[in-house]
């Protein structure tokens, strides 16, 4: 089976298995989706979304987060790790997006990449469900369940998205990855990958090769 047969056939497999393609980050406003995905570097959503309670009442608007004071930020973000560099990016990000955008996040990769601590993985994240543009957000499940599947072969996030780029209908993308999210953390566990009642073993390479179908 070719790369792109299989990734049809994954994206159809993850849209019966899960119907309800949903972001695990909470969030209401599209500067809040932001700032949860930057809180979320090297921490579970769970986490974040306890955290971004407290955080998102006191500061409402983009400009409340502008004229936030760091420390104050920190002290709220502390239980998400890496507090100081988080904190610091969120307000510096919040005060561009004021001073050069008029407190509007821009709608492109290209664009949300100029604000402080935002990768392309938050801003694809961005693109895909604030302004339901084709998006690839490239995050530990995506790269891990796909390089499993034969259709990536790397670990860096830029490269992951260039590979699956052609291969997705453009349509189902953003979907796509919120889908692996659920499926690596329900069965394609990392450490403990369930095989065998996984949806996706007819149309993935690792299932393949370790048990040796033809």
């Amino acid at each position: 089976m070719n790369k792109k047969k299989a990734a049809l056939q994954a994206v159809e497999l993850l849209k019966a298995e899960y119907p309800d393609a949903i972001c695990s980050l909470d969030y209401r406003k599209p500067h809040e989706l932001m700032i949860a995905t930057r809180l979320a570097a090297q921490c579970t959503d769970a986490r974040v979304n306890i955290v971004c309670v407290d955080l998102f009442q006191k500061y409402q608007s983009v400009r409340d987060f502008a004229e936030a004071d760091v420390a104050d930020v920190e002290a709220i973000v502390k239980p998400c790790g890496f507090y100081h560099t988080k904190a610091k990016d969120i307000v510096a990000m919040c005060r561009m997006l004021m001073e050069q955008y008029g407190g509007v996040l821009p709608d492109t990769v290209e664009e949300l990449t100029k604000l402080p601590g935002i990768g392309r993985k938050t801003a694809n994240l961005v693109v895909g469900d604030v302004y339901g543009k084709p998006a690839i957000v490239c995050d530990t499940h995506c790269i891990r369940i796909t390089n499993l599947l034969g259709l990536t072969d790397s670990k860096d996030p830029a490269k992951v998205e260039e590979q699956l780029r052609p291969l997705l209908p453009p349509a189902e993308s953003n979907n796509f990855c919120h889908r692996l999210v659920l499926h690596g953390r329900a069965v394609c566990i990392a450490r403990r990958p369930q095989c065998n009642k996984c949806v996706l073993n007819v149309c993935c390479k690792h299932y393949q090769d370790t048990y040796k179908i033809k």
